[in-house]
């Protein structure tokens, strides 16, 4: 494993190195206007939500690192303390990169990239129509992390109204994440289109898993469960009984024979493929049969 202290290589690489590990991340299509009242477009991957009372998200325009500079975006939060943050999603992943252009102060990002202005409740700054969420923001603080090229700041914001569009929401209207279908960015040139990649995994606030420690040995010790699998075994909150397992060998009996004279690797191959379904209660009781 490469081991590298962050100060021994060039801004330029760790910054690659961040992007491409620490991914993929959220993207803040971020709409402000100048002093005189022009807008800009600009989407930034240092984004996130950190509180929900007060809403709060928080973005990072960082000082580009070629020559020190700042950008548009955050001094014109600097001077008007608003902003419009909009969600990325697959249908305008191209207008969001075409807008990321270095134009000159005052030029139109929302004209470059054929996106259309629409105007905000709260705030003066355009929402983009073509976004499925935008908040409107207050920025109440801005801090900065250095003065040298790579350094964030990080733009505080606090979201005064939200818009979702109704195409996004279910019966409950609650936000459907395959109809939001976000983009998300990580190292280089390369997205992800989130929707293509969602699975679930039961929450562990919700239970009292065993844990791993609590395993038999030769189920946590296993040369074929991976981390995965053991994980996904340790949030079951009580093991199978006896009659639970014999109940469940007699129920397979006809399609497993040997099951109880199976090898401890027998089993745990066959316990993995009730895993890939999701079957973590008969992968246990495999394992204990």
């Amino acid at each position: 494993m490469a081991s590298l202290d962050p100060k021994s290589i060039s801004t330029s690489k760790l910054h690659g190195y961040l992007l491409s590990a620490v991914a993929p991340r959220p993207i803040a299509f971020a709409s402000t206007l100048d002093a005189d009242g022009n807008p800009n477009l600009s989407p930034f991957s240092f984004f996130n939500v950190f509180s929900a009372n007060p809403p709060i998200l928080i973005f990072s325009p960082a000082r580009r690192v070629r020559d020190n500079t700042t950008k548009h975006t955050l001094e014109n939060a600097e001077l008007t303390k608003e902003v419009v943050i909009n969600v990325v999603n697959y249908d305008m992943v191209h207008q969001m990169s075409l807008s990321s252009t270095e134009y000159p102060v005052g030029v139109n990002e929302f004209e470059k990239a054929g996106l259309t202005m629409l105007k905000s409740d709260l705030v003066k700054p355009y929402r983009v129509a073509e976004s499925p969420v935008q908040f409107e923001c207050k920025v109440n603080d801005i801090i900065k992390l250095g003065t040298e090229g790579g350094a964030g700041n990080l733009i505080i914001c606090e979201v005064v109204k939200l818009h979702v569009d109704d195409e996004v929401l279910d019966e409950n209207k609650v936000i459907n994440q395959k109809k939001l279908d976000l983009v998300a960015r990580a190292g280089g040139s390369y997205y992800s289109r989130a929707k293509a990649g969602f699975f679930k995994i039961p929450k562990p606030i919700a239970t009292l898993g065993i844990g791993v420690d609590s395993f038999p040995d030769h189920v946590k010790n296993s040369m074929i469960l991976t981390g995965n699998d053991l994980g996904m075994l340790g949030n079951i909150e009580v093991l199978p009984t006896e009659n639970q397992v014999n109940a469940f060998v007699e129920e397979v009996g006809e399609r497993y024979p040997n099951i109880k004279t199976a090898t401890h690797r027998e089993k745990h191959k066959l316990a993995r493929n009730y895993l890939s379904f999701g079957d973590i209660e008969s992968a246990w009781k495999i394992l204990l049969s």
